[in-house]
């Protein structure tokens, strides 16, 4: 293979994470306290440079491996435990004060299962789940407010038409549980019969089944399902 060189400068990359759960019925999100400059101390998305390689037949890593990489590296989720799905890409010539850099935003959804193991690592100082209603986006370094903003906004979007919100139920759930889980990342309540009709059709459609035993909730025994898949 023939070597390559540039006369112009090339940009650096970065991935960053937005990474939601949902605990106590409430939408989180994970931040870092950057352990380094620039920015040294203040709450970031987790994320990192993506391994370039050195040339020749060592092309460096693609864009998701770098994103799962940050994201067991930055938080000690175990590596490809979590949904993950692209954002958006962010390259304002100023957003970050070392030089030029490009970075692929990702998203990623944690069950409330894992959410305890998350533990800081890589560069990062600490690593919490914050509340969103705590949360100042403008107190974020580089443009990560942006990028909080733009994911939120995705998975507002989404939740209704996909299948997302399966990602952040325990593997077995109640149709209580379903719902509110779209309720939470909508913000707004749902009507419980207009939705166990659509859980019906889910049902019906095979992209949930029935497990086996039942969950106390309350004063009653509800029905666990999972999630099956479509087509």
């Amino acid at each position: 293979m023939p070597s390559y060189t540039y006369s112009y400068p090339r940009p650096s990359v970065t991935v960053d994470l937005v990474v939601f759960t949902i605990l106590d019925n409430d939408l989180k999100v994970l931040l870092i306290r950057r352990g380094q400059p620039p920015f040294e101390g203040c709450p970031a998305l987790p994320g990192g440079f993506v391994l370039a390689g050195t040339g020749g037949d060592d092309r460096g890593e693609d864009l998701e491996v770098a994103a799962r990489r940050e994201l067991a590296e930055e938080t000690g989720l175990p590596e490809g435990s979590v949904y993950l799905e692209q954002l958006y890409t962010f390259g304002a010539a100023d957003r970050d004060p070392r030089g030029r850099v490009i970075t692929v935003a990702w998203y990623a959804l944690v069950r409330p299962t894992l959410a305890p193991l998350v533990m800081a690592g890589g560069d990062a100082a600490e690593a919490g789940w914050r509340s969103l209603t705590e949360v100042d986006p403008d107190s974020l370094a580089f443009d990560h407010g942006r990028i909080l903003r733009c994911a939120l906004e995705r998975i507002r979007g989404k939740v209704d038409y996909s299948d997302i919100a399966f990602e952040l139920v325990p593997e077995t759930f109640t149709v209580t549980e379903l719902r509110s889980v779209h309720e939470v990342i909508k913000g707004t309540a749902y009507d419980p019969a207009n939705f166990r009709r659509r859980f019906k059709r889910m049902q019906t459609d095979g992209v949930i089944e029935q497990a086996p035993g039942r969950r106390t909730t309350g004063a009653r025994r509800a029905r666990v399902y999972r999630f099956v898949g479509r087509g």
